[in-house]
């Protein structure tokens, strides 16, 4: 074990790719890769926040600056860090944003912005990264997921909507991508301890209502999103696709 987390040899040497990876739960992620001795590249819009884990993870870490929503600038630049790092052997589709939003206020323009911030982009990562991983029949693909569209998360109908699209995608892309030896499954993390929930929406009401409500009364770390995302992208899980992993502390 190192600092709490299992170690994985087979991840050592492997290159990934992680979606949000500069702060909050990717950050999360794509340092416990990185711990592990895997290649990462680090896929975020926040180009500051991006250099700075690169700086603080080393060698062998990535930073690229990437509007995901951008179809195109998404499919060139996992091409260019992929002639950089490898070819990619997982692919962490992190990137969200929990934006709040009344119905009466929501028009198409922006539902179809949330769909795009929230969920188009792990379609489109998991195509830009499936050629190489069906050339070499093995590959593994993790879709993050949110307890907000099982537990009704309020005044969100567009992020709740993308987030339980996301379990459906991941259906769809195991049942695909299986007889190419790619797995793919899904994490659905409960309210999560990063320093944007803590600076948008952790009120004494909300702590509250979250200890009462999930059976751990703790609250969940990046870290412990990180630890399940590393056991699924090893060969510990080599026999698991087509799952949804729920950690929330006994929420739902």
């Amino acid at each position: 074990m190192t600092g709490g987390t299992a170690v994985y040899p087979d991840l050592a040497g492997k290159s990934v790719a992680v979606t949000g990876g500069a702060s909050g739960i990717g950050a999360a992620i794509a340092a416990a890769f990185h711990r592990q001795g895997a290649r990462v590249a680090i896929f975020d819009i926040n180009a500051a926040a991006g250099r700075q884990l690169e700086a603080e993870l080393g060698q062998g870490a990535r930073s690229v600056t990437l509007d995901l929503t951008d179809s195109d600038a998404l499919s060139y630049g996992f091409s260019q860090a992929a002639a950089e790092l490898g070819e990619f052997d997982v692919l962490v589709n992190n990137a969200a944003h929990d934006d709040r939003h009344r119905i009466e206020d929501v028009s198409p323009a922006y539902w179809r912005e949330r769909m795009a911030v929230n969920l188009d982009h792990q379609f489109f990562a998991a195509q830009a990264v499936v050629p190489s991983m069906r050339r070499r029949q093995q590959g593994a693909i993790v879709n993050m997921s949110s307890i907000a569209w099982r537990v009704g998360l309020q005044d969100a109908p567009a992020y709740v909507a993308a987030k339980a699209a996301i379990e459906g995608l991941t259906h769809a892309l195991a049942r695909d991508l299986g007889p190419d030896g790619i797995r793919v499954n899904c994490v659905l993390p409960g309210f999560v301890r990063t320093a944007r929930q803590v600076e948008k929406w952790l009120t004494p009401e909300l702590h509250a209502a979250v200890m009462a409500s999930q059976c751990l009364k703790r609250f969940i770390e990046p870290e412990d999103i990180a630890g399940v995302v590393l056991m699924l992208a090893s060969d510990s899980a080599r026999a698991v696709t087509n799952q949804t992993f729920v950690v929330d502390a006994g929420w739902s």
